[in-house]
């Protein structure tokens, strides 16, 4: 009785699903498919002032291959790997790459961030990540998260904890 109680519900839900059918595109299939954050995803559209009082928006970094590396002054990892992500800003800016970090404010900074970016060598834009910025990228689950996007606005490499700047490079290096 309750194998035919679910067979019948099944079939109704089933032929409830060709019920409510419009017209879609793959285009805007395939957007709704994939989820902010997740790999193929687009860049989500952001403005925000980074900390010395600059601009920062996604308009502005259209058409460059763009590494956006979520971070912290107390996280020991983005310390280790944001030096790194300079190295390649020094090496290939000049072809179209930047880096932009945002910083996550739920724990009190260690040290002033201003001050922690010089220390270790960092003279890319940080900004603060927002909780409203943070979910427009998909939300973050760790620190450091890393995210390559291509020329396009496509996200192409997520790695969520430390990874060593080789391995950034060679997923870098064809996107340019």
């Amino acid at each position: 009785m309750l194998r035919k109680g679910l067979l019948l519900l099944t079939l109704a839900a089933v032929g409830l699903v060709g019920c409510n059918q419009h017209s879609t595109s793959p285009t805007q299939l395939k957007e709704n498919v994939i989820a902010a954050g997740e790999i193929g995803s687009r860049l989500p559209e952001f403005s925000v002032k980074d900390l010395q009082g600059n601009d920062i928006s996604s308009a502005d970094l259209r058409g460059k291959v763009l590494l956006v590396d979520f971070w912290a002054t107390w996280c020991q990892p983005c310390e280790r790997e944001m030096p790194g992500y300079q190295k390649l800003v020094d090496r290939y800016g000049s072809r179209g790459f930047a880096v932009v970090g945002l910083k996550f404010d739920t724990m009190k900074d260690l040290e002033d961030p201003i001050l922690f970016a010089k220390k270790i060598g960092v003279r890319y834009p940080l900004a603060v990540a927002t909780d409203d910025l943070k979910q427009k990228f998909g939300g973050i689950e760790g620190l450091p998260t890393t995210m390559l996007y291509d020329r396009r606005g496509i996200l192409r490499q997520k790695v969520i904890g430390f990874e060593y700047t080789n391995i950034i490079e060679s997923e870098l290096q064809p996107l340019l």
